[in-house]
């Protein structure tokens, strides 16, 4: 595979100013005003599909000194890209800062199909004129190309991947085949077996992707919260900024109102993790690993982290965190710091 593209370098203005964060401890506290800013670089690098390219975002401390074991990959979810939500500034901060300013050199890709990444040639057609795009399979592929780049690039034998959602089952998959280039595993909202109805997807049949209005997201994502809950759990305008920025990736989604996102996770869910069949083996995963997940979390039920747990037998040390009053989508609500600071405190563990 090619090494990569091209690249924007925008280590001299996209930069963070570095807030005090609300409840945290003194240390993190600390670690903030030590980092007044954050360098960024966009980066493309070749799939192992010609004419696919995939976009990956870097955050870091400036004139950080790659330390092995704080090299981090982030992938997202079956719908949203990682762009748009592990990178989403709300009150100056996102998590990809958040981990960043710990002393933390922090990656996301962008799925092909995804975000800044480039969509199949079948995005460009009707959805009914071809089966379901980017399934499981593939998205572990463009994994693998960003782990090989990122590698290479620090010159590092390991890295740390988090995912989301049906992130969690890509990077599980790839670190159980891959587990000597894995330091740690974090996954949070873990997708194993369901046992319950889902929120995507349906039952009917599947074309190449599927569309998305902000409607249909916001009701998603309020599925399973108590009513008297609902009013406060995302703070002011944070959806608003959340849909603006994930529906101004997607170039068709401006007249249509609809973002378009590939449906083989969803292919994959019908044919494993509805049917009784994982997709890997949960006790071939040989590195620390944390399961988390939020309280009323409808996608990912407390139920299959729970199932999870117990199958990781071979995992040199492992943890399952629930943070109350959230949902699938904490990441951007109101106790997300919860999430974040508990991630946090699993990667900078020192390894045994």
């Amino acid at each position: 595979m090619k090494s990569f593209i091209r690249k924007f370098l925008l280590a001299t203005a996209a930069v963070i100013a570095a807030p005090m964060i609300p409840d945290a401890n003194a240390h993190e506290n600390e670690i903030w005003a030590r980092v007044p800013a954050l360098v960024t670089e966009e980066i493309f690098i070749a799939s192992d599909t010609p004419g696919i390219h995939l976009y990956v975002r870097n955050k870091r401390p400036p004139d950080l000194a790659v330390p092995a074991g704080r090299v981090l990959l982030y992938v997202h979810g079956a719908t949203y890209p990682a762009s748009t939500a592990f990178d989403l500034q709300l009150d100056g901060m996102s998590w990809m800062d958040y981990i960043a300013a710990h002393g933390w050199d922090v990656y996301l890709l962008d799925l092909r199909g995804y975000g800044h990444s480039t969509r199949p040639p079948e995005m460009e057609q009707a959805a009914k004129d071809n089966p379901p795009i980017v399934t499981t399979d593939i998205a572990i592929r463009d994994v693998s190309a960003a782990v090989d780049y990122i590698m290479k690039r620090r010159d590092v034998s390991k890295i740390s991947l988090l995912g989301w959602s049906w992130g969690t089952s890509i990077m599980a998959a790839y670190t159980a085949a891959n587990n000597d280039k894995v330091s740690k595993l974090a996954l949070y909202a873990p997708l194993w077996l369901r046992n319950t109805s889902g929120l995507i997807g349906g039952d009917g049949p599947l074309g190449a992707y599927r569309a998305v209005t902000r409607e249909n997201a916001r009701k998603r994502w309020l599925t399973g919260v108590p009513e008297d809950k609902q009013a406060d759990l995302i703070p002011a305008g944070w959806f608003d900024t959340w849909t603006e920025a994930t529906w101004a990736t997607d170039s068709k989604a401006k007249d249509s109102g609809q973002l378009r996102a590939p449906n083989g996770v969803i292919q994959d869910v019908r044919d494993y993790w509805a049917s009784g069949k994982p997709y890997y083996d949960p006790a071939n995963i040989r590195v620390p690993t944390l399961l988390i997940k939020a309280e009323w979390d409808q996608d990912t039920p407390a139920y299959m982290a729970q199932a999870l747990f117990p199958l990781l037998k071979n995992a040199p040390s492992k943890r399952y965190v629930e943070i109350g009053e959230g949902t699938h989508s904490v990441i951007m609500e109101k106790n997300r710091l919860q999430l974040f600071h508990e991630v946090q405190l699993f990667l900078d563990e020192p390894l045994k």
